[in-house]
């Protein structure tokens, strides 16, 4: 697979006349489509088609020896999955609705609009590679692992969720399509897109770019660059983002903070592959592959117009949504493993030993900020380590401190705080303060794993104080 040409299959157009061609080549390459591939001869369509896949046809309905209206219901049979766009000098609206019964993916009239012509291209375009990603997708499904393990390598999970996400990036990494990755704080979305980058085969770089508090100015000279003279202090033309990211992956973080003026560039650029440096009038082709991410909703931006809905839906055409630590606690065990090494390495110390409730305590946390904020907790740790088994002080406060505010399960019942620093709901009725006692314990139990120590802390009291009120209950009950 080459990613540099576009698309990576050529496109057939088929038409007897030479001038037409002609024009079709220099329309496409203008546009950024340079696949191409020409045929006058309608009687070779079909022996081309066996050859090699295509991404689209584009066929013309009168030909001499054989016309499209012979070929299309024999392109549409042998290769269904392949686009068909018929153009004709003939403006008859029967003979449109039988070309699009007959499989034809759209209709044009000659003389085609070349504003008219690249627009269907690229939606045929579009219709193949969701075409393709879907069996890949079906692929994946029926084998096991990844093939590109070693593009994963910097994101430490044994999660089955996580491993599906590995599996649909091999499925959609090699389209042109843009990528949009969700996710709360630290949970590795850069690390994601430098995995997509790699696994496409780009020839290009990653250029990542932040693009949280840019304003409109500085987001289109950061990445369309600008002219010399553009603007008061443009001494000399400089080259923006895109064209740095030619051929490779251009990755925009945060694009939920991006002002509405700068939406509306960045969905041109999707739209037409082409931008314009500022201070020039002359369009520059991009071929660079968009991946954009955030922690934001972008959905319900878009459904409270804070967000462009033409942009949200441009972008989500392959969405990777990864999900928080918290539920994925499985991985907790591997990434204090990476964390612990990377902090002995970096601070200059022997790596510490694990003591067996660490797990256990790191179990019980919710982690808002993911598995960014685990290393950190790891790092504070271990720079105050000196040696023998980690200590879980450091490790402890830092829980307490952060820990949010918690649901607590009362006759057997789990309901939601009704309002912000509620921690008990009572779905019911009011329980006695035994009872109401009785349940807290036992949830903190739960939740520690039975370990009182821990389960002590969750509670605010002393291991001792938890002790002697499991001690009375135990009396309580054998009465």
């Amino acid at each position: 697979m080459n990613p540099s040409a576009v698309p990576v299959n050529p496109i057939l157009f088929v038409d007897d006349e030479e001038h037409f061609l002609l024009s079709v080549e220099l329309t496409m390459s203008s546009n950024g489509i340079t696949n191409i591939q020409t045929c006058r001869d309608s009687r070779n369509v079909m022996g081309l088609l066996a050859q090699q896949p295509y991404s689209l046809v584009v066929l013309d309905m009168n030909m001499p020896y054989v016309s499209g209206a012979e070929l299309l219901p024999q392109i549409a049979g042998a290769y269904p999955a392949t686009p068909v766009i018929i153009i004709t000098a003939i403006n008859d609206v029967e003979s449109a609705v039988q070309s699009m019964k007959g499989g034809a993916f759209d209709y044009l009239v000659k003389p085609v609009d070349d504003t008219r012509l690249v627009s269907a291209v690229r939606r045929g375009l579009e219709l193949t590679e969701m075409r393709n990603e879907n069996e890949m997708l079906k692929q994946s499904l029926l084998r096991e692992g990844t093939e590109h393990p070693e593009a994963f390598r910097d994101i430490v999970t044994r999660s089955p969720s996580m491993q599906a996400l590995f599996k649909y990036i091999e499925a959609v990494a090699g389209t042109n399509l843009p990528i949009l990755i969700t996710g709360e704080t630290g949970t590795g979305k850069e690390l994601f897109a430098k995995a997509i980058h790699e696994v496409s085969g780009r020839t290009g770089d990653l250029v990542p770019v932040n693009v949280a508090g840019v304003d409109d100015d500085m987001f289109s000279d950061t990445l369309f660059g600008h002219k010399k003279g553009a603007f008061t202090g443009a001494g000399t033309d400089r080259r923006g983002l895109i064209e740095k990211a030619d051929r490779g992956t251009l990755f925009l973080d945060e694009i939920g903070d991006l002002s509405i003026e700068s939406q509306v560039k960045l969905l041109r650029l999707l739209q037409d592959g082409q931008y314009y440096a500022l201070g020039s009038d002359t369009a520059k082709l991009s071929n660079a592959r968009i991946v954009v991410a955030t922690h934001r909703d972008i959905k319900t931006m878009a459904a409270d117009n804070t967000f462009r809905h033409d942009l949200y839906f441009r972008l989500q055409s392959h969405h990777i949504d990864i999900p928080p630590l918290r539920e994925r606690k499985g991985d907790l065990p591997y990434l204090v493993d990476r964390f612990l090494t990377r902090a002995a390495e970096e601070l200059g110390k022997k790596k510490p030993t694990v003591p067996k409730e660490l797990f256990t305590l790191l179990g019980t946390y919710s982690f808002p900020g993911n598995a960014r904020e685990l290393e950190g907790i790891i790092f504070d740790a271990v720079s105050q380590h000196i040696s023998g088994i980690l200590s879980l002080e450091s490790i402890r406060r830092k829980i307490t401190e952060n820990q949010p505010d918690r649901i607590v399960t009362v006759a057997n019942q789990t309901a939601l705080p009704s309002e912000a620093g509620d921690l008990v709901v009572f779905p019911g009725r009011v329980p006695t303060l035994k009872e109401a006692e009785e349940a807290v314990i036992e949830e903190a139990l739960k939740r520690a794993d039975k370990n009182q120590t821990i389960a002590a802390e969750l509670l605010g009291i002393s291991r001792r104080a938890l002790n002697n009120r499991l001690r009375r209950a135990a009396e309580d009950t054998g009465k």
